[in-house]
């Protein structure tokens, strides 16, 4: 287990291109890893790297940049003054230093609910997907959920109804009705799995769900062992991972710990080996 030599920093998505390392962060933030380690230094990107949206007013969240097409598209969240909500949107550049500019039309979530950390899935067949938080500010139990959508080819605007995954209440361990931080895996078996984060009895936690039928619109069965949390690794609780590569193919799982200020530490990223035991995520330390 390593842990970046930056903080505060919430929400890390790495993108790794050309050999160098990209941590994306909460805030529309960017930062550049050149040495080839992870715990080499990690530089801010100097100056915004997006363009902001004319009706975005705050809540710049957890923004997700991947590689499509030829070109890098990030995904992630703002409040608009249009609707009063959160939402989901999409934004480009040549480049994954930016800058970013919106390609759609506003939010490309519905313009009624509160939706954030949305993250991007193509399946077997090439049809991309947006999969998302449908928060639980807007829910009228007070429970969040994720939904998933079919986008268009230019990823500019969702071309199918959101579908109801699973509700944040539905493992035993969850304490809270949250839905967080979703990230789809395939394994090398074919099959569909969904780290995700709420809230156990030692704090934020990272879990894992598998789809029944490999496609974002199954039905989603609950891992009981979750992947990350404080009980064990004794430290820290954290959440909001993802899964990345090294140039030699060592996976890590990423994820902030701890979610809030504890003894003084801030949120930091955090880099723990991964690999697939039997079909199943394992962390190694």
């Amino acid at each position: 287990m390593t842990d970046a030599n930056i903080s505060p920093v919430r929400d890390p998505f790495v993108l790794l291109e050309n050999g160098v390392y990209y941590m994306y962060a909460t805030g529309w933030v960017c930062y550049k890893n050149t040495s080839g380690r992870l715990e080499g230094d990690w530089v801010k990107l100097p100056g915004p790297i997006c363009r902001i949206p004319e009706n975005a007013l705050d809540n710049f969240w957890a923004p997700e940049v991947h590689r499509y097409k030829g070109k890098f598209y990030m995904f992630t969240t703002y409040r608009s003054s249009l609707t009063g909500h959160r939402g989901s949107t999409v934004l480009c550049s040549d480049s994954p230093e930016g800058p970013f500019t919106e390609i759609s039309r506003g939010h490309l979530t519905p313009r009624d609910w509160d939706c954030i950390d949305s993250t991007f899935y193509v399946d077997p067949q090439g049809q991309p997907w947006m999969v998302f938080v449908h928060e639980w500010t807007s829910m009228p139990d007070g429970v969040g959920t994720f939904a998933a959508a079919k986008l268009s080819p230019d990823l500019t605007e969702l071309i199918s109804e959101p579908v109801e995954l699973f509700r944040g209440d539905e493992p035993a361990w969850a304490k809270l009705g949250v839905t967080d931080g979703c990230f789809l895996y395939t394994t090398e078996k074919g099959e569909l799995l969904m780290l995700w984060s709420n809230f156990c009895a030692q704090g934020y936690c990272v879990a894992v769900a598998r789809s029944s039928n490999g496609r974002p619109d199954g039905k989603w069965i609950h891992e009981e062992k979750l992947l990350y949390s404080k009980d064990s690794y004794g430290d820290y609780d954290g959440g909001h991972g993802m899964i990345f590569a090294t140039p030699e193919g060592k996976k890590y799982l990423v994820l902030h710990a701890p979610n809030d200020n504890d003894r003084g530490r801030g949120e930091t990223p955090r880099f723990i080996p991964i690999r697939e035991e039997d079909g199943k995520l394992v962390t190694e330390d």
